[in-house]
C-alpha cells in the first residue's frame, strides 16, 4: 500500500534537489511515464530547470511537507510550507493534489500555493 507520507517528502525531496541530474532523476522516479499527457517527462524537465531556493525573491529557501499527507483512492494531499533556510519563518504556503496510479506514481500535480 502507497505511503502517502513517503510520497509527500520524496515529491518536495525531488523539487528540492540542487543538483539537476539528480532532481530530474528522482522527479522521473516519482511520475508515471504517461503523466503530463503528450508533453510527458519534457514537460517535467522545463518545469524542474528552475533553480531550487530560489522563490518570493529570496535565496536560500527550503520546502517541506506536513506531516499530515492523506491518501484517498488515487488521490494523494499534502500541505507544504516554504521557509528559509536559516530559521523557522515560513513565507507561503500551500496545499498539493497528487492523482497516482496503481503503482503509486504520480499521473496529475495539481498544486495550490497560499501567500
Amino acid at each position: 500500500m502507497l505511503n502517502p507520507q513517503a510520497l509527500a517528502d520524496r515529491h518536495i525531496a525531488a523539487w528540492s534537489e540542487p543538483d539537476a541530474a539528480r532532481r530530474s532523476s528522482a522527479i522521473a522516479a516519482l511520475w508515471a511515464p504517461d503523466a503530463m499527457g503528450p508533453r510527458g517527462y519534457a514537460a517535467l524537465a522545463t518545469l524542474s530547470s528552475a533553480k531550487p531556493g530560489m522563490s518570493a525573491g529570496h535565496e536560500c529557501v527550503r520546502y517541506r511537507a506536513a506531516p499530515t499527507a492523506r491518501l484517498r483512492g488515487d488521490v494523494v494531499t499534502f500541505r507544504w510550507e516554504m521557509a528559509l533556510a536559516d530559521s523557522e519563518t515560513v513565507l507561503a504556503g500551500g496545499l498539493e493534489f497528487l492523482i497516482v496510479d496503481d503503482d503509486g506514481r504520480i499521473l496529475a500535480d495539481h498544486p495550490f500555493a497560499f501567500a
